[in-house]
């Protein structure tokens, strides 16, 4: 029997995490290089289900009261941290989009405790290229890992934080931003090296995974958990998983773009989806198919140049007019492949979104709902955040999300 826990000092954790975390995990507002790449493959192959784990390193280990001071005025924190924590650098084996098997790296954090831990998947937002440091590996101040998350393991989460491709071991390579295969097979490939470490280090897991994640973390989450239930059930059981403000409609969000008469201060980001897809789904056409001049021109040579925020500014119209009439069919085709928002989840799953999200309309997560709804999921539940932005969202997210898990946690 599931037993619902109401521990006040859990809840008062929870809303410290949601105050700390929110100028953590939000969208970068710069453009990502758009570089040219050889021709590769629509999806990564999934590597054998054993042997991922190339290497760990002790980072260090930190106490309760040093976590505690990672946030100053806040001594609440002290009384809120239960055990010390050891991070560890972990180096692993996962496919790269071209299904060839790369070095990645991500990190763990492990409780110091006696019991049996749930183990938790913590897939991080965007990171820009100049701030390749912010990725969980190095865990350095200003990474999502080092304060928010750190709390969250030492109150009894072992966390398996995945760097991603392009980051970290992998930093030699671009990072396919936002696209579903390959963030979901990095993630699914560091929980099952996370999971041969504690096998290693005789560290207990009990049988709980939870999943979790915001913007492009959210869509990693999402396509996380459809990756493990599709194809590798009878190897990881997702317990519950909480994305938030995740672009899961791929298809509608790029008609909502290039139909927007209105100003979109998320454009420079969406010129590093248009390039992930470019290169990943071998169109390999020259910027001036996509930008209008003077934008291609300089996003050539300076990717992280300024663009426009107006839709028909930056784009060029016979690529407008390609998708709005789904007569461009690679690019749609590539749409369509990281669409993630139409299946049928059977582990309960809550969607978190701010109905006033300009970065991520609020959309992509109702559209989610009621596909996965339509397909009979009877665990899945929307969760709107009433007028909160991509950013604003961040709290209530956090505070809610990590409540959401605490229902499915035991008491003893």
């Amino acid at each position: 029997m599931r037993i619902r826990i109401h521990r006040l000092p859990y809840l008062a954790l929870l809303l410290w995490l949601s105050l700390l975390v929110a100028p953590g995990l939000s969208c970068t507002k710069e453009p990502a290089a758009l570089t040219a790449a050889p021709t590769l493959p629509v999806a990564p192959a999934i590597l054998a289900e054993s042997n991922r784990l190339l290497s760990s390193t002790l980072i260090g280990e930190y106490t309760p009261t040093e976590l505690a001071k990672r946030v100053p005025n806040l001594p609440i924190v002290s009384a809120l941290t239960r055990y010390s924590i050891r991070v560890y650098r972990l180096t692993y084996t996962t496919p790269n989009t071209d299904g060839q098997p790369i070095t990645a790296s991500g990190a763990v954090l492990v409780p110091v405790a006696a019991e049996a831990l749930p183990l938790l998947s913590y897939q991080h937002g965007t990171i820009s290229p100049k701030d390749e440091a912010r990725a969980p590996s190095y865990y350095r101040p200003g990474g999502e890992v080092w304060t928010a998350i750190s709390v969250l393991a030492s109150s009894g989460y072992l966390v398996a934080a995945p760097d991603y491709i392009g980051y970290g071991a992998s930093k030699n390579l671009p990072h396919p931003y936002e696209h579903a295969a390959s963030l979901a097979s990095a993630s699914l490939d560091m929980l099952r090296a996370a999971r041969e470490f504690c096998q290693r280090e005789k560290i207990q897991l009990n049988d709980k995974n939870f999943l979790l994640g915001y913007s492009e973390g959210g869509f990693a989450t999402l396509a996380l958990h459809k990756l493990m239930e599709e194809k590798h059930a009878p190897e990881l059981t997702v317990t519950a998983s909480a994305p938030g403000a995740g672009a899961y409609h791929k298809s509608a969000f790029a008609d909502y773009i290039l139909k927007s008469e209105q100003s979109l201060n998320f454009l420079s980001s969406y010129v590093w989806v248009l390039d992930t897809y470019n290169r990943v789904y071998h169109l390999n056409r020259p910027l001036t198919q996509y930008f209008q001049e003077p934008w291609a021109t300089q996003l050539q040579a300076n990717p992280f140049a300024k663009v426009p925020e107006m839709a028909r500014q930056l784009f060029t119209e016979p690529f407008r007019a390609g998708i709005l009439n789904k007569t461009d069919q690679p690019m749609t085709a590539a749409f369509r492949a990281n669409d993630i928002y139409d299946w049928r989840p059977r582990a309960p799953l809550a969607l978190f979104h701010g109905t006033a999200d300009d970065y991520v309309p609020f959309f992509n997560s109702e559209d989610a709902y009621k596909a996965m709804r339509a397909r009979g999921a009877t665990q899945v539940e929307l969760r709107p955040i009433k007028d909160g932005n991509h950013f604003s969202s961040v709290p209530q997210y956090t505070l809610e999300a990590l409540a959401f898990f605490g229902e499915f946690q035991e008491v003893k």
